[in-house]
């Protein structure tokens, strides 16, 4: 089946961009959550091949909501990075003007989408004037859960390793629930965005920060996952310890 993208948005619109992998337990009721929210959210699904079935939920839902839901089918499990650049790209080309990440299995309450994508806009708008908005589980205090202890040290000790070695000022530098405006997005290149596992996450806010652009941290509450099988391995530990130190030294040498 050909690709399916979205329809043009109205001035100053948002889309979710929501990657997918036999999320098949979840996923109708994570679209039908972004198409009950005030504002006129578009969601944007972008589906590995799920052999669950994923992407033909998805495309059935997008038949009875052709506007605001749109459905990328790619060939295989080609990982989280890739697969927000390519909703990126696509939802870009579209014209909306704010880009949110969120994850499919409700880890990410989609009640606070709208305070992501509010802070972004500009203080005569209400908003904090914001470039990127992350959902932060770390910034008002300790906001997770469900989570075993090994994933929590995991997860805090990423941010303080990468801290002292980017000098990155944010506190939850993995999170996968934010907002970009789109100049941000439009600044980024994404052919030299290297990473492809949560590394994504830490590179895309470096790239952002040392760019100029202004984060914001905006606390929300983090629920492990109740329904599948969490994504995180060692390779992508790995990954990103080894990330941290190339952007580091890329910075340095201007190579960024």
């Amino acid at each position: 089946m050909p690709d399916v993208f979205l329809s043009p948005p109205a001035p100053g619109g948002a889309v979710v961009v929501v990657p997918t992998y036999n999320e098949s337990g979840t996923v109708v009721a994570i679209v039908e959550a972004v198409l009950g929210l005030d504002g006129d959210f578009a969601i944007l699904v972008v589906d590995d091949g799920s052999p669950d079935g994923t992407g033909d939920l998805v495309d059935g839902l997008r038949q009875q909501h052709p506007d605001r839901v749109g459905l990328l089918r790619r060939t295989g499990k080609l990982g989280l990075g890739t697969a927000y650049l390519d909703g990126f790209r696509h939802a870009r080309d579209a014209g909306f003007a704010y880009f949110c990440e969120m994850d499919a299995d409700f880890s990410h309450n989609p009640d606070d989408l709208p305070k992501l994508v509010q802070a972004c806009r500009p203080p005569e708008a209400g908003g904090l004037g914001a470039d990127v908005a992350i959902g932060s589980r770390y910034v008002d205090g300790l906001r997770v859960l469900n989570w075993p202890l090994s994933r929590l040290v995991l997860s805090v000790g990423a941010g303080v390793y990468t801290r002292a070695i980017t000098r990155l000022p944010v506190r939850d530098v993995t999170a996968g629930f934010k907002c970009f405006r789109r100049e941000v997005l439009e600044a980024i290149d994404f052919d030299r965005v290297k990473s492809n596992g949560y590394s994504f996450q830490i590179e895309m806010n470096y790239r952002a920060w040392k760019a100029g652009f202004r984060i914001v941290e905006v606390p929300i509450v983090f629920t492990e996952r109740s329904e599948g099988e969490s994504k995180m391995s060692s390779a992508i530990v790995r990954e990103a310890m080894r990330k941290v130190w190339e952007l580091r030294a890329r910075a340095l040498f201007g190579r960024l």
